[in-house]
């Protein structure tokens, strides 16, 4: 049997998704910046990816939304867009706890511009301390960067409250809501703000393709310059199937599946927590995604755990793809100063929409006997036992 639970590295793209781009392959391959009939039909389709996504989102306009190449062009242009927009300021705020398309930029930022960066500690659920926060906005702040929700244990951040706190501090207020798109209920319309990135193939679209959505009124600078596509905010000619499948993605989305996504979730940590002793939930079970399920065995190897879950036809990760093959452990579980004893042991299971109760079950009947092969053959456990005879 074959299981999928890595949904938070990608997802399967929907194959109604992929029907809708096959066309624009072929069939209506024209430029959609051409004024012939081709180009006419094309940007014609773009306009509606665009209006799907707005839907999904709770955007105002349409114009609102800039299609890019994914989340890291879009999480980019943002700390861009700052940076030029705002020179008299010379401070960013983020999370310990952000992705490495985040953290990467502004450590650019600080090395090359001389931007002074305030990164806000979690507790150990991985909620943001918000006194922490409260005292790090200032006149100088340019701009505040934080994840809606965390790829690696899928807490939620409170990201209307904080981008309403940024604005009192004169400041913009960006989310990398990749993870949330799909899972969670947005309205933009109703909130602060100012840039959200996204990226199609997290919420069973394809790869290579997402958006920056920019409220109307934000003063802008691309990032690519060189044409005048998205109304002058990034150049280049527009990957028309893949933003017809972005768009497609969106319109497919259905909240009615988020609280039985949950309920597989829930099911699938308690049998786990209920069969393998040694074993603990990392981050805030109270208020995380409805599909993501972080556990740290401890005294055992992770990465021993998921390779035997993989000859088991199961797919499951460590936390971020973009960090996998790394031995250092995950920098978000320690900023939650995870127990050392657990902090290499950590899986993440990611569900989605498709993820059935057979898979749930097939995984609860293989886990817990790997698990306790992977304890007994590791050495963090043998130093476990050695520490415990001694005392």
């Amino acid at each position: 049997m074959q299981v999928y639970l890595d949904n938070n590295a990608t997802t399967r793209t929907d194959p109604a998704v992929v029907s809708a781009m096959m066309p624009y392959f072929s069939e209506y391959f024209g430029n959609a910046s051409s004024v012939h009939g081709l180009g006419g039909g094309v940007s014609g389709a773009l306009r509606l990816a665009r209006r799907q996504l707005m839907t999904l989102l709770g955007a105002p306009q349409e114009q609102e939304i800039v299609f890019c190449s994914g989340g890291t062009e879009a999480n980019n242009t943002a700390i861009h867009v700052a940076l030029e927009t705002l020179p008299e300021r010379d401070e960013i705020i983020t999370s310990t706890v952000e992705h490495a398309a985040i953290l990467a930029p502004l450590a650019w930022a600080q090395k090359t511009r001389g931007i002074k960066l305030r990164h806000i500690p979690v507790d150990t659920h991985g909620r943001l301390d918000l006194d922490a926060y409260r005292a790090a906005l200032g006149p100088r702040t340019a701009l505040v960067s934080l994840m809606w929700a965390n790829n690696e244990t899928g807490t939620v951040f409170p990201v209307g409250a904080l981008a309403k706190m940024a604005h009192q501090a004169g400041a913009l207020f960006h989310t990398d809501a990749v993870q949330v798109i799909g899972k969670l209920p947005i309205a933009l319309a109703g909130t602060q703000i100012d840039m959200l990135s996204l990226s199609g193939h997290k919420f069973h679209g394809p790869k290579g393709v997402g958006a920056l959505y920019v409220r109307k009124g934000i003063k802008f600078s691309p990032l690519l310059r060189g044409g005048h596509q998205e109304r002058g905010r990034r150049a280049g000619t527009e990957n028309v199937p893949a933003i017809v499948g972005v768009g497609a993605a969106a319109a497919l989305v259905d909240s009615a599946a988020w609280s039985r996504m949950a309920a597989l979730r829930d099911r699938l940590e308690a049998g786990i927590l209920a069969a393998v002793p040694g074993c603990r939930v990392n981050g805030d079970a109270a208020n995380r995604l409805p599909n993501t399920c972080n556990l740290a065995f401890e005294h055992v190897d992770g990465e021993a755990v998921l390779n035997n879950l993989a000859r088991a036809g199961i797919a499951a990760s460590s936390g971020s793809a973009c960090t996998s093959g790394s031995m250092e452990p995950s920098h978000v579980l320690r900023a939650m100063r995870v127990p050392l004893n657990a902090l290499h042991g950590a899986v993440r299971f990611s569900l989605s929409a498709e993820t059935s109760e057979a898979e749930i079950d097939y995984v609860l009947a293989v886990l817990p006997g790997i698990a306790a092969k992977a304890r007994e053959r590791s050495p963090l456990w043998a130093d476990h036992l050695k520490a415990v005879n001694f005392t």
